[in-house]
């Protein structure tokens, strides 16, 4: 191993633990806006898409990303089952389990700062690495992008689900 992927393997834990310092306090309670649950909804399975499109040539990696998909929204189930909805006077509030959404956030960007290392070589040459084409990327992605909009479609459903909606001006749209 190069001195300069051993300085990258020893920064990566540091860069983790900032990371997980900085999602802790992002993961508390969190005001309700419809139009980011929304964007979730609709974002991520757009990426999840393309992404599949880009790995059409390998069978392994679309089913890595199938089967993450199917995680990640087995696991924003199950994230929306530990969440605390409240509807107040102030909007509409909710707060995620915050071990799951850091740990899904941690292991994407572990996993893409890791395959950025082991491509640091094509990088230096010019050529570009075929990201799409990494069974385990695919799954870690697909993981994130089933979690995140998952949960999104969650909590849209819950806000849909009350009788009334806040007053104006109060955690709406």
């Amino acid at each position: 191993m190069q001195p300069s992927n051993v300085v990258l393997v020893a920064v990566i834990p540091l860069v983790a633990w900032r990371l997980y310092s900085r999602m802790r306090r992002l993961v508390g309670r969190q005001r309700s806006r419809a139009w980011r649950h929304w964007t979730a909804a609709l974002v991520f399975p757009l990426l999840a898409a393309l992404v599949a499109v880009g790995a059409a040539s390998s069978a392994r990696a679309e089913e890595a990303l199938a089967a993450g998909l199917a995680i990640g929204i087995a696991l924003a189930l199950w994230g929306l089952r530990l969440t605390r909805f409240e509807r107040t006077p102030e909007g509409w509030f909710y707060t995620p389990n915050a071990h799951i959404g850091i740990a899904i956030s941690v292991l994407f960007v572990a996993r893409i700062a890791w395959r950025l290392m082991e491509a640091g070589p094509a990088f230096s040459r010019g050529a570009a690495p075929h990201l799409t084409r990494s069974p385990l990327t695919l799954l870690v992605f697909g993981v994130v992008a089933g979690y995140y909009s998952a949960y999104a479609a969650g909590v849209l459903r819950w806000r849909h689900s009350r009788p009334q909606a806040p007053g104006p001006g109060q955690g709406g749209a």
